[in-house]
């Protein structure tokens, strides 16, 4: 979603399944801000465009810039009509044309890499008052995400490098990294998520399987994703057990953060 790295396209289709839940983590940091400077409001990493339209009424006359790398959800977005502008961009690379009022970014910045270099560059960009605001899923260590890898590596050795899954640093290094820059707030949330329930899958694997576990399903063929999921499938009812009516109720970590200069 946010950067042009990834072997194939995001399908929006599929992350769209769980948009409620995403959505409401993304309203969460939205509620955060409570400073905003003169410039342009950007939604850095704005996917489907999910947030296009409550941006837009926070803005109060700012443009609402959607930024993405994906050209499929890029063209979601468009539909959306929540933005003033959108830009096709790697985050890694982009720019902004005026210094932003606020830069927003909801679970997008775990994809790219070198935190110590992103975060303070971002805050760069800011004008006179304005706001960095940032939400990263902090649940590598859970069975849903950690589980890929493990039995990855387990059935094909060697053939997926980690690198290549969503990361964050510690908030210990976030803290030390941001404080100096500006009046930093760091929390986090668990949220416990109902998933519905799925007649042909472990709910929790449709819900990975479009974001976290992307990288590691599009460098196998047919047969061994496959195998991959029924592997996976088997630890996800055990890790999260499945209630008669099918739904299972799904703890999902996640780290906030907002700067302001």
């Amino acid at each position: 979603m946010t950067t042009s790295a990834s072997k194939t396209d995001w399908n929006p289709r599929a992350y769209a399944r769980f948009q409620d839940l995403r959505l409401r983590p993304a309203m969460d940091l939205l509620n955060a801000v409570d400073q905003m400077g003169a410039g342009d409001v950007i939604d850095l990493g704005c996917g489907n465009g999910q947030m296009g339209a409550a941006l837009s009424a926070r803005a109060g006359g700012r443009n609402v810039i959607g930024v993405d790398a994906s050209p499929a959800m890029m063209d979601r977005a468009r539909q959306s009509k929540g933005y003033d502008s959108l830009q096709q961009a790697d985050i890694r690379e982009w720019h902004p044309r005026r210094a932003p009022g606020l830069i927003y970014s909801n679970a997008a910045l775990h994809w790219l890499d070198d935190h110590t270099r992103l975060m303070p560059r971002l805050v760069q960009m800011l004008g006179k008052g304005g706001t960095l605001a940032v939400q990263l899923p902090h649940q590598n260590n859970a069975p849903s995400h950690r589980v890929w890898l493990t039995l990855v590596q387990e059935l094909f050795p060697n053939r997926i490098d980690a690198k290549g899954t969503p990361s964050i640093l510690t908030p210990l290094q976030y803290d030390e990294l941001m404080s100096p820059l500006g009046r930093f707030r760091m929390w986090e949330t668990e949220y416990y998520q109902r998933l519905s329930a799925d007649a042909d899958s472990h709910p929790v694997r449709r819900f990975t399987e479009s974001t976290y576990a992307r990288p590691v399903l599009a460098k196998l063929e047919t047969g061994e994703k496959a195998t991959l999921i029924k592997a996976y499938e088997e630890v996800m009812h055990k890790a999260y057990p499945v209630r008669a009516d099918g739904s299972v109720l799904f703890p999902f970590r996640r780290l906030f953060f907002t700067l302001a200069v």
